[in-house]
């Protein structure tokens, strides 16, 4: 029941804030006028892509590593994710001089393995279709001796940490003279979201939170829809791995359900236009996943929203050379 849960509030959000402080950085917001006249609106584009790691997936590993007491950190942890909070965790435990095993997909982009090994980290590869990653994780961790378990994202601390993402763009929203009216951000798990709709609900409380999902795992929209949570359906496909989870956290749809406006759904060919434009006008790199939101916005918003100021969030960019290369020729 969500009353019995242990939720964290936008407090909590504050205290990460000052706990990462020195290890991420401020990501600018980028703004294009063929962006705002393709949405339908004024975007204000966050490129979190630029942040440590190149996804904002350090700012929750650092605040749940940070706060594991120095007697606990020399068994290490262990996480398991499609790439991101795997490079996350790696890096934040790289800081904290402690070992991190990753359990990662077997199909796992080359560039999101190799930024776990370059700080370290050392991975453990996994066949998504026929084994339980959380199993794998669990089984490890017990065999170490101590090591902990670090969840992708329904977790108290993880939640708080990207929560800061929140904090830092209603603030250059509101330094600009421009708060938002409403907010666009890819969802999978819910850590960032759910995050993200308490730090506003703090210092911008008049902004509408909307998530971003491929049209084949929209599970969140589903699930506000509903009001209550609903799986994927098994065997569904998209190219936007870093936002593939079979449905949204207890910890997350709890404060979502909450603090959520809805969701919208977008094609893998909507990410692949929106990582081409992101490059040729905000001369970023998006990922699939972390060009979600953008895709959402640009391929022509809701009636709702047209005329309003959007946020969106390019939450990372984290893409082998290859698959990026083939987006931006249209060789899709």
């Amino acid at each position: 029941m969500t009353e019995t849960l242990s939720l964290p509030t936008f407090e909590d959000v504050l205290a990460a804030e000052k706990r990462i402080a020195g290890v991420v950085r401020e990501t600018p917001i980028l703004t294009h006028a063929a962006l705002d006249a393709a949405a339908g609106a004024e975007l204000l584009v966050k490129a979190e892509c630029l942040q440590v790691t190149g996804s904002f997936k350090i700012r929750g590993a650092m605040n749940r590593l940070a706060q594991i007491p120095e007697a606990g950190r020399k068994a290490g942890v262990v996480a398991f994710s499609s790439g991101n909070h795997a490079q996350g965790v790696a890096r934040a435990a790289r800081l904290l001089g402690m070992p991190a095993l990753i359990v990662m997909p077997s199909d796992a982009p080359k560039v999101k393995v190799d930024g776990v090994l370059a700080d370290g980290g050392e991975v453990h590869l996994y066949d998504r279709n026929s084994e339980d990653r959380e199993a794998i994780a669990r089984d490890i961790a017990a065999a170490s001796g101590g090591a902990i378990v670090v969840p992708a994202f329904d977790d108290f601390n993880v939640i708080a940490g990207q929560g800061t993402l929140g904090l830092e763009f209603a603030r250059q929203a509101a330094a600009m003279g421009k708060p938002l009216d409403h907010l666009i951000c890819c969802a999978g798990g819910g850590g960032l979201i759910s995050g993200v709709a308490l730090a506003f609900e703090g210092l911008s409380a008049g902004t509408k939170i909307w998530t971003a999902e491929p049209k084949t795992h929209d599970d969140w929209a589903k699930s506000l829809a509903a009001g209550e949570i609903v799986a994927n359906a098994p065997g569904m496909r998209t190219f936007c791995d870093a936002i593939v989870t079979p449905q949204p956290g207890n910890l997350t749809f709890a404060i979502g359900k909450r603090l959520l406006a809805g969701g919208l759904s977008v094609s893998d060919a909507d990410v692949r236009e929106a990582m081409r434009q992101a490059f040729r006008y905000l001369k970023i790199v998006g990922e699939p996943g972390g060009a979600a939101a953008l895709a959402a916005a640009v391929r022509g918003l809701p009636d709702a929203m047209r005329g309003t100021r959007v946020g969106v969030v390019v939450t990372g960019g984290n893409v082998d050379a290859a698959l990026y290369a083939d987006v931006l020729a249209g060789r899709d």
